[in-house]
Parts: C-alpha cells; sequence; structure tokens
C-alpha cells in the first residue's frame, strides 16, 4: 500500500527540517563528520602563556643561568624549551641545548623534496592539525606561519575526493564539497543519527580533555591521576568499539566511518585502540597544514627559545652528578665522530626512551615500560596514471575516489592478511606535481600510501594499470619502469605507539630533574599532545625554580603556583 500525499510530504518535510538542523548545527569536515565548536568559553583559564612574573629584572635581582638539555628536536622538545623560555621568570637566566640525532627539526614530522625540487615539499610524517590544537594553532598565529587546507591541492578532475574500501565495495563514498546537501543526506540515510551522537560523543569527551591545558588541571604531575580526575580513565578502559557501542553509535556507522578514520590515523582497528584515542580521530574540523610543512612550527618555537640546536648529534649517556647532570653524546663532523661531555641543570627526554640508545647511569625513581609501536610504512610516488578502477572492483569507465581509506569487511574482528584490504590502510592523490624529467615536462600524480608492508611492483601494477615488463624477474619496485612511476621515496617509521585499553600512564618526571615527554603517547599520541607534554613539563621546571627561590624573593603564592 501507498502511503498518502500528505504523509509523504510530512515525511520529507521532517527530513528537510533534520538535514537543515544539521547543517546549521556543524555537520562533517574532511572525514563527514560533524564541526567542533572551535570557540573557548570566557570562564575557561589557560595557564598557556603565563610568565612567573612580568616585571622587569635589575642585577641585584638576576639569579644564576639554569643549564637545559632537551633530548629530540620534534613536537615534545621543541615544545618544552619554548615554553620554558615562556614561563621562566625574567630575572632567572636560561641555557637551552637541544640535541638531536639526525640532520632536521621536526621529529616525525617532517619533509622530503618530490624530484628533490625545493619548491615540491610533500609531508612524510604528520600531515595535518586541526583547529580545536590550541598550541599548534596559537604558534601559527604567533610565528606568522602560513596554512593551507588540508584538500586544496587534490587534483580538480577528480569527480569523488573519498571513499571507504572494505577490501569488495566501497562502504560510502564523499563527494566535491563535504557540507553539500548530497553528502548530508547520504549520511543520514545510510546511518541514521549515528553522526549526531558520535559528534556529540567526541565533543563531550574531547571537552574533558581540553581542561587539561587550564588551571587547576595544569601542571600535572601524574598523568593518571589527571587522566582519573577527569573521567578520562572510563574511556581508555574500554575499547573503541565497545565505547561506541556503549554510547549507542550504531555498529554500521562505527565500522564504516570511525573505523577508517581509527586506521589512516592509527594503523588499528576499533578493538585494538582505546575509546580515548578513537574520539580524538574524530575531532577534524578545521583540518589544515603548514605552507612548507608542519616541522616549521617546531623550528619556530626553538628560535624562539633561543635554545642551541646540536643536529646529527646523539646522546649515549646520562650521568647523574648530586642534584645535575653530565649529557655524553657524540656528533657527526667532516673531520669524523666527535665526543662530547656537558654538565645541565635539567635534562628533558623528548623521544622514546626505548628507541633512543641512551644509557642513564642513575637508578631513576620510575622506568618507563617498553610499549609496542606500529611499524608503519609510508610511499610516497608521482606517476601519470590514475588510480585503476578494476583494482577496486568497479567498471572499467568509472572514476575512483581522490582519497581511499579502509575499514573492515562487515562481521570481521581483526584482517585477514590474505585479501587485498591487508595490504594498505590509506591512499591519497595529494596533488599534481611537474615531472621535470620527462620531454617535454607534464604533470603527474603525488600519492601517498600508508600500509603494514612494503609494496612491490605487482602491487603497483593493479593499483595503477599498467603492465609490468615481464624481462623483470624481481616483484620489487626497481621493477617499475620511470615511464610508470617516475618518483619514488620509501619510508618505516615506528611512527605512533599501539593504544590497546589501559587506565595508567607514565609520569612527565623519572628522578628529580629528569624528565619524560614521551609517556604521554599511550594516552594520546598526536603532535598537539606531544607539545603538550612539553608545555607541562616546563611548567613543573620552572614552578620548582620559583619554590627553590631564596627567602622572600617567591614572587608567586602556592596558589598560582
Amino acid at each position: 500500500m501507498l502511503p498518502t500525499q500528505n504523509a509523504t510530504n510530512s515525511s520529507l518535510l521532517k527530513r528537510k527540517a533534520l538535514l537543515f538542523g544539521l547543517l546549521s548545527f556543524g555537520l562533517i569536515s574532511w572525514l563527514l563528520l560533524l564541526a567542533w565548536p572551535s570557540k573557548e568559553t570566557s570562564s575557561s583559564r589557560t595557564a598557556e602563556f603565563v610568565r612567573h612574573d612580568n616585571t622587569e629584572c635589575n642585577s641585584e635581582e638576576e639569579l644564576d643561568t639554569k643549564r637545559i638539555a632537551v633530548i629530540g628536536a620534534g613536537a615534545g622538545g621543541a615544545s618544552a624549551a619554548y615554553h620554558i623560555n615562556k614561563f621562566r621568570s625574567l630575572c632567572q637566566p636560561v641555557n637551552i641545548t637541544i640535541f638531536e640525532r639526525s640532520d632536521y627539526i621536526g621529529g616525525r614530522s617532517t619533509t622530503v623534496n618530490v624530484y628533490g625540487d625545493l619548491r615540491e615539499p610533500v609531508e612524510l610524517g604528520a600531515s595535518i592539525f586541526v583547529s580545536v590544537n590550541r598550541i599548534l594553532v596559537s604558534a601559527v598565529k604567533e610565528f606568522g606561519l602560513s596554512t593551507k587546507d588540508s584538500q586544496e591541492n587534490q587534483p580538480e578532475e577528480l569527480p569523488e575526493t573519498l571513499g571507504v574500501w572494505d577490501g569488495q565495495e566501497f562502504k560510502f563514498i564523499q563527494s566535491q564539497g563535504s557540507y553539500s546537501w548530497w553528502n548530508i543526506a547520504k549520511l543520514l540515510w545510510k546511518y541514521g543519527l549515528a553522526p549526531v551522537r558520535t559528534q556529540n560523543l567526541m565533543k563531550k569527551t574531547v571537552g574533558a580533555f581540553l581542561k587539561m591545558y587550564e588551571e587547576p588541571h595544569f601542571p600535572f604531575k601524574s598523568l593518571s591521576e589527571k587522566a582519573y580526575d577527569l573521567g578520562l580513565t572510563e574511556v581508555t578502559s574500554t575499547t573503541g568499539d565497545y565505547f561506541l557501542q556503549s554510547n549507542q553509535i550504531s555498529t554500521s556507522f562505527a565500522t564504516d566511518i570511525v573505523q577508517a578514520s581509527t586506521r589512516v590515523n592509527y594503523a588499528q582497528n576499533l578493538g585494538q585502540l582505546h575509546g580515548l584515542e578513537t574520539m580524538v580521530c574524530m575531532a577534524t574540523d578545521g583540518a589544515m597544514a603548514i605552507e612548507g610543512g608542519n616541522w616549521r612550527i617546531f623550528q619556530g618555537m626553538i628560535t624562539a627559545a633561543g635554545a642551541t640546536v646540536a643536529l646529527n648529534t646523539s646522546v649515549k649517556e646520562i650521568q647523574r652528578r648530586g642534584s645535575s647532570y653530565t649529557i655524553c653524546s657524540t656528533s657527526e663532523q667532516s673531520s669524523g665522530e666527535e665526543s662530547h661531555d656537558e654538565e645541565f641543570d635539567s635534562v628533558i627526554i623528548a623521544t622514546p626512551l626505548q628507541f633512543s640508545d641512551i644509557s642513564i647511569t642513575s637508578a631513576l625513581d620510575h622506568t618507563p615500560d617498553k610499549i609496542r609501536y606500529v611499524k608503519l610504512h609510508v610511499t610516497l610516488f608521482a606517476s601519470p596514471h590514475k588510480l585503476s578502477p578494476t583494482k577496486f572492483n568497479l567498471p572499467a569507465d568509472a572514476s575512483v575516489p581522490g582519497v581511499i581509506l579502509t575499514t573492515l569487511p562487515n562481521n570481521a574482528v581483526t584482517d585477514n592478511p590474505t585479501t587485498p584490504l591487508s595490504r594498505f590502510f590509506s591512499i591519497s592523490t595529494l596533488r599534481s606535481v611537474r615531472n621535470p624529467s620527462h620531454i617535454p615536462p607534464r604533470r603527474e600524480y603525488l600519492y601517498k600510501i600508508f600500509s603494514r608492508a612494503p609494496l612491490d611492483a605487482p602491487f603497483m601494477s593493479e593499483l595503477l594499470g599498467f603492465p609490468l615488463d615481464q624481462s623483470h624477474s624481481s616483484s620489487s619496485m626497481d621493477a617499475i619502469s620511470k615511464n610508470d612511476v617516475s618518483w619514488l621515496y620509501e619510508k618505516t617509521w615506528h611512527s605512533y605507539p599501539y593504544l590497546p585499553p589501559r587506565v595508567t600512564f607514565e609520569d612527565p618526571q623519572l628522578e628529580a630533574n629528569l624528565w619524560y615527554t614521551s609517556g604521554i603517547e599511550s594516552f594520546i599520541s598526536t603532535m598537539e599532545t606531544s607539545a603538550l607534554m612539553g608545555m607541562n613539563v616546563a611548567r613543573l621546571i620552572t614552578n620548582d625554580w620559583e619554590l627553590a627561590k631564596p627567602s622572600g624573593r617567591h614572587e608567586q603564592t602556592q596558589e598560582e603556583l
């Protein structure tokens, strides 16, 4: 029996009203998710850039210079140096040295140049940050850096921007313009109110986390206690799939959309990582990147801190000498390797200790646990070929989305290593680039693939739809003609930890004057949270300096500290 015209009109009006309400509420951004409101309430008191005093300092008040060693020039180390300089008393001079064993600043945020062209940098590591990232966004403004939308350079001729593939079919495809009525309608038609519920849950969860930036929660000496105080251990104690299910998020939306986000961001399924990191994956509003590379944020922080940077320098040993430390390091020079011993009042280890090869001679009050890290393979390449429709079970004349995320098939809990899905987590068509080696020079597509293992020539042949030279018996990437893949760059990272449910986390202090920022990664692993722990350690250090001042020279009350 067909419904009456009035009933049909009523249903359409209700749907239209719902769609309008959701659009005005602020629906999906890059990953089809509801937008995060960027304004902060006036009642929040952020302790981000507050000095211990704002008075001028005369020579009689000036204290002895504090010597600070920071090991690692990534987000945590750069932020620690920057905020020590921000938080210190004007009467407290500092001398900060940053040791970095690689030849660049930025840690896991770095770029490589396509075809070796300095005008064509592409992110190899952390690609984007979002508007809710207070420290990064504030630094961008302070340093006058130019940002770009995360999708603005995607080739315009691609009719679809994003698809979620389960190894057999695309479960969802987002058309050009993520805020279009059609995209919103498709979401609601397929998943009902699950997108709304997910957005509200994310908003609540991330809102609790953001209190960690504010007094009285900031600074924190115990990450475990602070997470408990803010109710976040209730989220970290469960897997992402259970957390979503217990909050009435449909399994289909969780699998098709949320899990696609956890896989591209952390190479983990919903049943593998905890609920807090799941929610962090959904806070995608205002996704942006820095022109020239996100590492420029951390370069700006280090420059603003007035720190000395020792690149190509590996710290071999940390020796305790009473209340101070001796850093034993080696550096690569044109004349060979040189050894150095330097004394510091405080040391900040801003790199995962388990990968640092640093020997610490003293018995620590607390030794950080060794945790498993994802071994992520990143493949960047340029090719004149578009993605092949037949690789994704589409008709030969069909268009393939420019960004392909992945999820598991229905009812699957873990990846099946024998399926095509197991070969990659995501494929992104980043932009078009000019191949200078081709005569005449031609425009090609620049791609990035995240995978669990190195890719090979047969996979690339299927992906791009070109035949392999049968004279090559090898399946290595070297078997691919430069006419098909003109530029290739491969990198393996310990990109982020596995994030199973847990309720205890590493404290930032290992012993007196020895600090650690990377413990936050098992809680949340992002550029922003590494910067947060750097800022937190900086405040704890400068608070200790205030408390250690001679009697009568304290300029802050205990409540302010």
